[in-house]
């Protein structure tokens, strides 16, 4: 079905690389399990905003996909959905998004607007800068102070590190996503951290990777965490490692497997965090 395949809703990784850190920030804002509606709204939100920001992609892409091995099957680029249709969707997807917003508070609704701006805006910014892997830490980090601000009405200090720890973390994984798609994209102009980069990619991988686990082990000291959630920083820091030596000799299908992993460190935080409270 071609909208499922706009939508990427037969490959979750996106949807759950955005909703580890928001079930993180959302546990860490409420102390522990924050609510059935709490958990329902930033869930489904995750879910049909990520869906939303995929068909906005393909449609800022639908030119550039044709040449690119990876996304020459997108409906976009085969012309089985129309790009009237994908932004039609996005706009769909977006107020049912919205409308989930609306059952929380002030702050987070405004909040909401940045989001959706940063959501939009991504797929047009690979075409002016080199740091469009920037853009998309930015705009999945948003469900970060959301999170705070629903729970508590403001967002505290603390709840930035968090923030820039997933703002730094996204800009690693996504430039392993680039590295992908390196040789296509410098053929057809198109921009990324990773032609950014160059033959720096790995040193300036890994030292993001070092400042994501350095934020998360300041994040862990401000909010007070026992054993082990700094265990699941031991896990983190094994799978970077891990996740460096399948890019070792930069080929395709390594460093997508080196994208793909970035779920288990995902998994590894909200663990941590979530069986701090549990067991405490």
């Amino acid at each position: 079905m071609p909208y499922w395949q706009l939508t990427r809703m037969h490959r979750p990784i996106g949807t759950l690389l955005l909703l580890w850190p928001t079930w993180s920030a959302l546990w860490l804002a409420a102390g522990g399990w924050p609510g059935w509606h709490l958990s329902a709204v930033f869930t489904l939100g995750v879910i049909l905003m990520r869906a939303a920001g995929c068909a906005v992609n393909d449609f800022a892409d639908r030119e550039i996909d044709r040449h690119v091995k990876r996304t020459a099957t997108r409906p976009l680029a085969t012309g089985s959905v129309t790009p009237r249709a994908a932004l039609w969707l996005f706009a769909g997807l977006s107020l049912a998004a919205f409308a989930l917003v609306l059952t929380t508070n002030k702050l987070t609704i405004l909040l909401s607007l940045p989001a959706l701006a940063l959501a939009f805006c991504y797929p047009f910014a690979k075409r002016h800068t080199h740091l469009p892997q920037v853009v998309l830490g930015a705009a999945f980090s948003m469900g970060i102070p959301m999170a705070f601000a629903a729970v508590s009405g403001e967002i505290p200090p603390q709840a930035w590190l968090l923030y820039t720890a997933n703002l730094l973390w996204t800009l690693c994984y996504d430039t392993f996503y680039a590295m992908v798609d390196r040789d296509d994209d410098l053929k057809i102009g198109v921009k990324s951290t990773a032609i950014l980069f160059g033959d720096m990619d790995r040193a300036m991988t890994a030292a993001l990777q070092l400042l994501v686990v350095i934020a998360l082990l300041l994040l862990g000291q401000r909010f007070g965490m026992s054993a082990i959630y700094y265990l699941s920083l031991v896990a983190v820091t094994a799978l970077f490692v891990y996740q460096q030596w399948l890019i070792r000799k930069r080929e395709r299908d390594a460093c997508f497997q080196a994208f793909l992993n970035n779920n288990w460190v995902g998994l590894a935080i909200f663990t941590g965090i979530s069986l701090h409270y549990l067991l405490n």
